[in-house]
């Protein structure tokens, strides 16, 4: 069992509709540097919250305090476990907060739901191709992959998304391992509002910044963004910490 200082384990989990294809890309390199083995979960989605929880759990259980992380509803889960296994999390790293407590008005969960509806309604094949029309190319080859994949239960686990209870105020405040949260500044689904409430409730948290263009080019500026508030907390993770 490795001391909290020291994880050598990172689980890392994907937002909404997404996969582990693409929060592998995101995280895996940047926290590889760091020394780290990275578990990327694929989300079952029939059971998302709980095939996430089933990783995270699987995880500590076999290597001691773990780095958990995720975007978007990921960053949430991650964030939620941490306040519920404290002597098991050496630190969180959240991408792309998508609300705080419960939240059906936030436009993460808004999305979720129009999506859900339209997938029912219209089929996969004509919700994928609207949503690539009026996505940046980059997001809309990510989704189209994520969501075949996880078609037909992808309406229910849209639902799931929506619903699930982030972090409140009050867990916030008592979470005591670092977070480093990365914000995407022009995303307008994951506003910078909502990092900026979490770190200003967490009691140690940094927040890091790069946008969507950047992570267009470049998968891992999320990742290194969510490292980068880390380091900005004063705790080093990984090599030479």
């Amino acid at each position: 069992m490795q001391s909290s200082e020291y994880p050598v384990v990172a689980v890392v989990m994907p937002g909404t509709g997404s996969d582990a294809d693409f929060v592998g890309r995101a995280f895996g390199a940047p926290l590889r540097a760091r020394g780290l083995d990275v578990i990327t979960v694929e989300p079952d989605p029939r059971r998302v919250v709980a095939s996430y929880l089933e990783a995270l759990d699987a995880a500590a259980a076999q290597f001691g305090p773990i780095v958990a992380g995720g975007v978007s509803l990921g960053a949430a889960v991650a964030l939620n476990w941490a306040y519920e296994h404290s002597s098991n999390v050496a630190a969180v790293l959240a991408a792309l907060p998508p609300w705080t407590a419960a939240a059906p008005d936030a436009p993460a969960a808004i999305s979720a739901r129009l999506t859900a509806h339209q997938l029912r309604s219209e089929g996969l094949e004509a919700v994928t191709a609207a949503m690539r029309a009026g996505s940046p190319d980059w997001l809309g080859a990510e989704l189209a992959r994520s969501w075949r994949s996880q078609w037909p239960d992808l309406p229910n686990a849209l639902e799931e998304a929506a619903a699930y209870v982030a972090p409140t105020v009050s867990r916030m405040e008592e979470i005591g391992v670092p977070v480093g949260i990365a914000t995407a500044t022009d995303d307008l689904v994951h506003p910078t509002a909502v990092a900026e409430e979490w770190a200003s409730h967490l009691r140690i948290a940094g927040i890091g910044h790069t946008t969507l263009d950047d992570i267009a080019l470049d998968a891992t500026a999320l990742g290194r963004a969510a490292l980068a508030g880390l380091d900005s907390t004063g705790y080093r993770l990984g090599i030479g910490s």
